[in-house]
């Protein structure tokens, strides 16, 4: 049995519990708290505002360690959808009485003011902190009247709100016309307030019961026009540029690679003159229908492979043969003597191991490894020595504007999510551009399509394509958002610096001398081959328009594309053909585009279909009013929220 303690030890327990309990017990329950919020507001005459929030709060050592920090947005969304920009300046901070030092932090949309010294922790219990700063852009101007809707403690507070009160001084010779006050949550409508006003004039609205964690007071007090002035389109500008480091640094780049790439195409990026264009009757001595389209455009692409394809068949080397789709076989007596360089290598490409293909996905390989070497024998035989890339001038303007993205990073107000974003959209940018150019190219060859079928042909490729193209250029335009820190201005500006860079990397490709008179020649080749019949009469010595002559340029109005007006010339010719009993149709074609559409259709097909084919073949899978009634807790300027630190 165990043995009782004695009494009086018994008694002495007790008492040390109860007085440790009657000592400890306030300070146990007590809860970290702001005790009431203060804020005088005082409206200038110049539109500015001059605010001092006096936070009485009591501390536990929980979260107030050091201080407060009070968090304010100086970039955020209106009620009807505006970006809103406003000036944030600390005039003075207090603690109890005393000078506090403080220092400013940048975020995603605004500014935190960290009350106290990171070195000194604070005495438990009652504090009392003054800050005053001043801010502009925060009225509302309105036909009848003008406003100040204005979020007075933030919804974003990590501290409850015992009391909150707004005193406003309206400016001078104004009398109050309308107000309104909103407490509760963001978007709610609660009216626990108190109105009133003193002899002064001043407006005092006071909250009747304690507001939650993230709960805040808005109020909204309307006065006669003409007492403030409303900015001016200039002085919008100047704050812009003064107090947006993003856009300033957006700008100083924009600047930067503008001035950069203008310097250089004006020294080595401009054409050389354009000679006198005089129709010539034959292509250019050496040149292919792929080599004509390829000095013409500096470039390769599909239409290119597909009127060597043509050019083969009419040169009798293979033969095309249209059956829900294209099929391509060499013929027997096939010899590789009569063709072109660039033409030998795809031909050795296409019937590398097979005899006949035909132009779908399962024959890839082949394919591929055809258009592949016909591009290499194209860029080695026409390129160097015909232009200049001058590619050597163009990296050092793609380095300067990605020093000019690091600037707008680092200047953003959240400096890690936008060297992410940095990041990010560099590659995303790189996928985007070659998005829009083949978008581009999709509808510029609708555009250049003549007749309803191959503008019906080239439509919906088009549109597909553009389809797919959106999500990722909204993608780019949100990833421009976040870069730039949230800032219209700075987004539009630094979309513009990024666009310079594609278009000068084409500005900066050209011709040579040899080739801009190679590029003359086949303007004048390209104006035969489109001169309608009354302008034909005014050249001298043209060829006789004859079936065969049809067939013999029929590959080049395709590379150039304009074998639609080519087709044209020779209806009448085809047609006195049949008239006279010898039915003519090409020997190396066979399909339904030749009988039921003629030279017209068959040249349709051939510039439209074929190439289309052999490209998806070829490749591998202030301004809205709250005094009036209609606003909200959370709306209007100021707001922010804050915590301990």
């Amino acid at each position: 049995m165990m043995a009782r303690l004695p009494l009086m030890k018994v008694l002495a327990r007790a008492f040390f519990a109860l007085a440790f309990l009657t000592l400890a017990g306030p300070a146990l329950a007590q809860e970290e708290r702001i005790d009431n919020f203060v804020s005088d507001i005082v409206v200038h005459p110049d539109s500015t505002l001059t605010v001092t929030e006096t936070i009485t709060v009591t501390s536990t050592g929980d979260t107030i360690k050091r201080g407060i920090v009070r968090e304010f947005p100086t970039i955020y969304r209106s009620r009807s959808g505006n970006t809103v920009w406003v000036g944030f300046e600390v005039v003075g901070v207090q603690r109890d009485g005393h000078r506090e030092p403080y220092h400013i932090e940048g975020a995603s949309n605004g500014k935190k003011v960290y009350i106290g010294d990171k070195d000194v922790v604070i005495d438990h219990g009652v504090h009392v902190f003054v800050l005053s700063y001043r801010t502009n852009r925060q009225l509302g101007y309105f036909d009848k009247y003008d406003e100040l809707y204005w979020n007075v403690t933030g919804n974003g507070w990590r501290l409850p709100i015992d009391r909150a009160e707004a005193r406003i001084t309206l400016p001078p010779g104004a009398t109050l016309l309308q107000h309104a006050g909103y407490t509760g949550p963001q978007d709610s409508q609660g009216q626990n307030f108190d109105f009133r006003q003193d002899p002064d004039g001043k407006v005092i609205f006071s909250t009747t019961q304690p507001l939650a964690l993230h709960e805040g007071l808005t109020v909204a007090v309307a006065w006669p026009k003409g007492l403030v002035s409303k900015p001016t389109a200039w002085q919008w500008v100047g704050w812009l540029l003064s107090e947006d480091t993003s856009l300033d640094a957006a700008m100083v780049g924009l600047l930067l690679v503008l001035a950069y790439y203008l310097f250089v195409w004006f020294r080595v990026g401009r054409d050389p003159a354009r000679g006198t264009i005089i129709p010539l009757f034959v292509p250019p001595q050496g040149l292919s229908p792929a080599a004509c389209r390829f000095v013409e455009r500096r470039g390769f692409d599909d239409k290119a492979f597909a009127a060597t394809v043509v050019n083969l068949a009419v040169k009798g080397y293979l033969t095309i043969e249209e059956k829900s789709g294209f099929t391509l076989s060499r013929r027997k007596d096939a010899v590789d003597d009569k063709l072109s360089p660039d033409e030998r290598a795809l031909a050795q490409g296409l019937f590398a191991n097979e005899e006949q293909i035909t132009v779908k996905s399962s024959h890839y390989a082949a394919l591929h490894r055809a258009r592949k070497a016909l591009q290499e024998s194209l860029e080695r035989d026409w390129g160097k020595g015909y232009f200049r890339t001058n590619r050597n001038y163009f990296l050092p303007g793609l380095g300067v504007s990605l020093l000019s993205l690091i600037l707008v990073a680092t200047t953003s107000n959240d400096t890690g999510l936008a060297i992410f974003m940095m990041i990010w959209l560099s590659i995303w940018t790189a996928g985007c551009t070659a998005l829009g150019s083949a978008v581009f190219s999709s509808w510029r060859s609708v555009a250049q399509a003549r007749g309803g079928v191959r503008k019906g042909l080239g439509i919906l490729p088009a549109l597909l394509m553009t389809a797919f193209a959106v999500p990722f250029l909204v993608g780019e335009v949100v990833g421009l958002w976040f870069l730039s820190g949230h800032s219209a201005p700075a987004v539009v500006v630094v979309a513009m610096l990024l666009l310079l860079n594609p278009i000068f990397f084409w500005l900066l490709e050209a011709p040579t001398m040899i080739g801009r008179r190679l590029m003359d020649q086949i303007e004048g080749f390209r104006l035969y081959l489109s001169v309608a019949e009354r302008e034909r009469m005014a050249l001298l010595d043209t060829p006789e328009r004859t079936p065969e002559l049809f067939e013999k340029y029929l590959p080049y109005a395709l590379a150039l594309g304009i074998d639609q007006k080519w087709s044209e010339q020779f209806a009448d010719v085809i047609a006195r053909t049949s008239e006279s009993g010898a039915q003519y149709s090409p020997t190396w074609y066979s399909g339904g585009s030749w009988q039921h559409l003629g030279a017209a259709g068959l040249a349709s097909q051939l510039g439209g279909s074929l190439a289309s084919s052999i490209s998806s073949s070829s490749t591998s899978s202030g301004s809205s009013s709250g005094s009036s009634g209609g606003g909200s807790s959370g709306g209007g300027g100021g707001g922010g929220g804050g915590g301990g630190w």
